[in-house]
């Protein structure tokens, strides 16, 4: 675990800790605090790769060649689940936390849709359908 996980998680703590001693009156500003924080994190990691994909592909065109396939590494897969793993903690902890079971549904069907969208990003063709193309199929017999 990084020093950001450290500090993503202490801030977590420091967040629970104060909506115990606060209250509940002081919940809503505590969730949107901490959310941001782990929103810019998220805005950060996405802004480091977008970087690093425009450079890939500034540096393929000053060689000539053709532009650089989609990263789609196991390791980046890999990296993927288990940076989504450790998000659920705390987002599965302030669903729960804020409205209970359905807090916790929504957190989870979110983070599930956010796998789906990456699935479907790195493993083109995961989710359409393998037709067969086969017309005597649709004509009426007499």
């Amino acid at each position: 675990m990084d020093a950001r996980d450290t500090d993503l998680k202490k801030d977590l703590n420091a967040s629970l800790q104060a909506r115990r001693e606060l209250g509940e009156e002081y919940e809503s500003a505590l969730v949107d605090s901490f959310l941001e924080k782990v929103d810019q994190r998220i805005d950060g990691a996405v802004e480091r790769r977008m970087r690093r994909q425009f450079a890939e592909q500034q540096m393929t065109a000053a060689r000539g060649s053709r532009s650089p396939k989609a990263t789609d590494s196991w390791g980046e897969r890999f990296g993927f689940g288990i940076v989504s793993l450790v998000l659920a903690v705390p987002l599965s902890a302030i669903g729960g936390a804020v409205a209970n079971l359905p807090g916790l549904i929504v957190a989870w069907i979110g983070i599930v849709g956010v796998n789906v969208v990456q699935a479907a990003r790195t493993t083109p063709g995961l989710f359409t359908a393998r037709r067969h193309d086969h017309a005597e199929d649709d004509t009426w017999q007499d």
